[in-house]
């Protein structure tokens, strides 16, 4: 049986307007039937922070540290809270609601796709596994985050090793489509991590890094050897490939589809009423 083909882009490390300006610009092409599923592979230059869609940074984010980190800082179209990207992976994939794989529920649909990032851990040799909120009070504790950090508690399906979490994700649906992204942690600096956020007091902020310690973890920590990015790249290309049932063909966008991704960047994601104001 032939499997369905969809494409593969690799866009290496761009700038965090550029990054979410081309998840969303897949995501309209996707829409208007111009570009067929996609799964993107990519990177972060400067190391950036990026926030949820309806976080907000006046509240939540030390934008000073940010600036002192020397980190880009973007909001995402997506929900979630705040990920520092640097040492990771970062994927997004861009499917039709309609897809005959794609369940109707966000939940189940984030299941499918990430069932490629668990294909890709089981490739590195780790032991991966979904999380599933067992308790009435792990499935209240979803519904109300007490933190402003993405990585602090695994959701429904997020992906764990020995009990805590190795990727982060996000979904959006928009124009029919379902847009998520998330990251994949081959390190991490938590001191920095935790130095972006505000919090009441310091006995506070403590508290949530020690309980951080516990529920979030890089792959470099718990691999029995140091996984590069390159071997993150092809474990994970392999994991879509075999998770999804699918044949990925490498891509490259046209100098008219990065012209128009230059512009959207520019015009929504470079601007301070989209990246502060909710």
């Amino acid at each position: 049986m032939n499997k369905e083909t969809w494409r593969f882009i690799d866009s290496g490390n761009c700038s965090p307007s550029f990054n979410m300006a081309l998840d969303e610009a897949l995501l309209d092409w996707h829409s208007e039937g111009k570009f067929p599923p996609v799964i993107r592979f990519y990177g972060w230059n400067p190391p950036t922070l990026s926030v949820g869609y309806f976080q907000k940074v006046e509240k939540e984010i030390d934008m000073e540290a940010v600036k002192a980190h020397q980190l880009g800082f973007v909001r995402r179209p997506t929900g979630g809270r705040g990920v520092l990207h640097e040492h990771e992976l970062t994927y997004s994939v861009i499917v039709t609601e309609e897809h005959p794989k794609m369940p109707k529920t966000v939940t189940e649909a984030y299941r499918v796709i990430s069932e490629g990032i668990l294909k890709g851990f089981h490739q590195l040799g780790l032991e991966a596994y979904f999380a599933v909120p067992r308790t009435a009070e792990e499935r209240d504790a979803l519904k109300n985050p007490r933190s402003a950090v993405c990585f602090d508690a695994p959701s429904w399906y997020e992906l764990v090793v020995e009990g805590r979490k190795v990727a982060g994700s996000a979904q959006t649906r928009q124009k029919g489509v379902i847009l998520q992204h998330g990251s994949i942690l081959l390190d991490l600096d938590e001191d920095k991590l935790f130095s972006l956020f505000k919090y009441p007091n310091d006995r506070v902020k403590e508290r949530m890094k020690k309980s951080f310690k516990n529920k979030a973890v890089a792959i470099n920590e718990i691999s029995p050897r140091k996984i590069t990015l390159e071997e993150a790249k092809e474990a994970f290309y392999k994991g879509f490939a075999e998770g999804l049932e699918i044949e990925l063909v490498p891509y490259q966008l046209s100098d008219e589809e990065m012209e128009h991704v230059e512009k959207l960047a520019k015009e929504r994601y470079e601007n301070d009423d989209w990246n502060f104001k909710r």
